[in-house]
């Protein structure tokens, strides 16, 4: 009777249905239990020096994450746009506007060539193209996110990319290393890597540092302030993103795609140099404020205020010695020391012109305690 019960319950058409259901939640389950990891890859790691896609790399990239997919949610942050389209422009000089245009071109030959090799693996492939009012907007960021879940539970890889064609001078990310910082930060990453013809983080001697665990004066003066020509940022860029990363618990790993398992041998430990995360209890709100810390407009405090940030008090105007850019009341802004360090983010309370007007005033909030996250 028993086996008879089983039979028809199976295979009655009601019970379809709900089999599918719970095999789509389990799925999905099991996908949001993953770590999440977010992988950079720089325009000079996957291009030759005209700009070509290298195909090689690609293929070695493609087959590396289709292993680590089996223990990370992935987003892969592609550069090689610009330096794909541009040869398609007649006397191109690399201005902003022949940047766009060239984008617009280069994007979906690059989104096809990693649907080409990732089909090889059963990985489909997703075009993120995103704008940085994705991030700052927390109704858009929430539906950003509730997307990449559903990317993740139907083993979809997002490959993101600034949508250059419409981003203006005031509202773009300075390089991709911004825009995947921001996307590890807001999406609560484990881990972020950054990938770079240099290799990783070279001390004076020009040998490739294994592990930083902090970022300091010392640190700071290995960096040459070069890029490539082909690429927007350098070293300096990376340890700006990486520094604020760590400092909000997320493994930083920078490192190089010379080789076959570059990527897999990076999160070992066995090259590249890993940057050291800092202990982070911050919330999921939290850290979608301070995944706001790279933006336009901020403030200079004394120390008087910053000492009062760092005891989780809010910000008065009257800590305030001036504003930086042109925000607007309810967008997050930085929070700068004496010393030029941002030390914090808030949600202001106040435009940047309100601000200024009411600095004189002791009284005045210019951001609550609890829109406010120091690093």
């Amino acid at each position: 009777m028993s086996d008879y019960c089983c039979e028809t319950t199976l295979g009655s058409d009601n019970s379809m249905p709900f089999l599918r259901t719970f095999v789509d939640f389990s799925t999905e389950v099991l996908s949001m239990q993953k770590k999440v990891l977010v992988i950079k890859l720089g325009t000079a790691v996957i291009t030759d020096e005209k700009g070509q896609i290298n195909q090689l790399v690609i293929k070695n990239i493609a087959a590396q994450i289709a292993m680590l997919g089996k223990e990370y949610n992935i987003v892969l942050v592609s550069s090689g746009a610009v330096g794909s389209g541009k040869s398609f422009f007649r006397k191109y000089k690399g201005t902003l506007t022949e940047k766009k245009a060239a984008a617009a071109v280069g994007n979906p030959m690059l989104i096809n060539l990693y649907h080409r090799y990732f089909s090889a693996y059963d990985i489909p492939v997703a075009q993120a193209l995103c704008e940085r009012h994705h991030f700052s907007n927390r109704k858009q960021f929430l539906q950003l996110k509730k997307t990449f879940a559903e990317f993740w539970a139907n083993n979809i890889l997002p490959v993101v990319n600034e949508n250059d064609l419409v981003s203006n001078i005031e509202i773009k990310f300075s390089d991709n290393d911004e825009l995947a910082t921001l996307i590890a930060i807001g999406f609560d990453a484990d881990t972020l890597i950054l990938c770079t013809s240099a290799g990783g983080l070279m001390d004076a001697e020009k040998k490739i540092i294994p592990t930083v665990q902090k970022i300091d004066a010392t640190v700071l003066g290995y960096v040459t302030k070069t890029k490539t020509s082909l690429g927007l940022g350098g070293m300096l860029s990376k340890l700006t993103s990486t520094k604020l990363a760590a400092s909000l618990g997320i493994r930083v790993i920078i490192c190089g795609l010379t080789g076959k398992d570059t990527l897999i041998s990076a999160l070992q430990g066995k090259s590249g140099t890993t940057f050291v995360a800092k202990a982070s209890n911050l919330k999921a709100r939290q850290k979608w404020l301070a995944s706001g810390s790279i933006t336009i407009g901020g403030v200079y405090v004394d120390k008087g205020a910053s000492k009062a940030l760092h005891s989780r008090k809010s910000l008065l105007t009257v800590g305030i010695k001036k504003v930086k850019g042109n925000f607007m009341a309810g967008e997050v802004i930085q929070l700068i020391d004496e010393d030029e360090t941002i030390v914090g983010v808030a949600k202001a309370k106040l435009s940047g012109t309100e601000i200024s007007k009411q600095i004189a005033h002791k009284n005045i909030i210019a951001a609550h305690a609890d829109d406010i996250v120091v690093f």
